[in-house]
């Protein structure tokens, strides 16, 4: 078979399930054992797709080492997927879709700023691992959404230029990350309405779920003028 020479590269978180909203609650608890309150709407919005090292220093203390940040992170994390474990499921569309785009010619990849016990939690209790032909999380990329490396990579690993790659993402750090990466992106309004993406000249489609979503229009789209 030749190369595969477009590529679908999803974030996870938000984009092939709707958990996002268990997330924020998580971390928002995580602080509140620490004394911290924080706005959840505005907690999102600056950390959606940033590592957990990140967000760890940002809003707890800078000089956190990495096996201090790695020791909370697990805490966190153990949080969400207690919280959202009951929950788990697919996006409605989202197996139809990736049948869909395989068939069309078209790579798969995630490219999520998720932990690996995160990804197993996901990609294997929902059985959909075996689908993608790459996956890339925080532990193979040094630097976070918006910067581009996790889609960088994602395109790297398939050997798919970056141009030729659509970002599956619902989070405007996302998004930018794609932009920045040279990747037109689709977004899912899981959970910011449509206009929080209106700045955003590489966005093609915004859609609630991927029902009514077609590959083959969308990798006919170009970028915003």
């Amino acid at each position: 078979m030749p190369p595969l020479q477009r590529a679908a590269i999803f974030d996870m978180d938000g984009t092939i399930v709707d958990n996002m909203a268990y997330h924020t609650a998580s971390w928002i608890e995580f602080f509140k054992r620490r004394g911290r309150e924080l706005d959840a709407h505005a907690f999102f919005l600056a950390t959606a797709g940033r590592h957990g090292r990140e967000v760890l220093r940002d809003h707890l203390d800078a000089q956190l080492s990495d096996s201090d940040c790695d020791v909370l992170t697990a805490e966190k994390e153990l949080l969400y997927r207690t919280l959202y474990g009951p929950h788990l499921q697919a996006l409605a569309g989202f197996e139809h879709f990736i049948a869909a785009a395989r068939r069309g010619g078209t790579a798969l990849a995630v490219g999520t700023a998720a932990p690996v016990e995160n990804v197993a939690f996901t990609l294997d209790g929902l059985a959909l691992r075996a689908h993608f032909d790459a996956v890339v999380g925080a532990a193979d990329v040094a630097r976070g959404k918006p910067e581009p490396d996790v889609f960088l990579k994602a395109a790297h690993d398939l050997g798919v230029a970056p141009a030729q790659c659509i970002v599956f993402e619902d989070a405007p750090l996302g998004v930018e990350a794609a932009r920045r990466a040279g990747m037109r992106s689709v977004v899912l309004s899981t959970t910011l309405p449509a206009d929080a993406f209106a700045g955003f000249d590489n966005v093609i489609a915004i859609a609630p779920d991927f029902t009514t979503l077609d590959p083959e229009v969308l990798f006919a789209t170009g970028w915003r003028s």
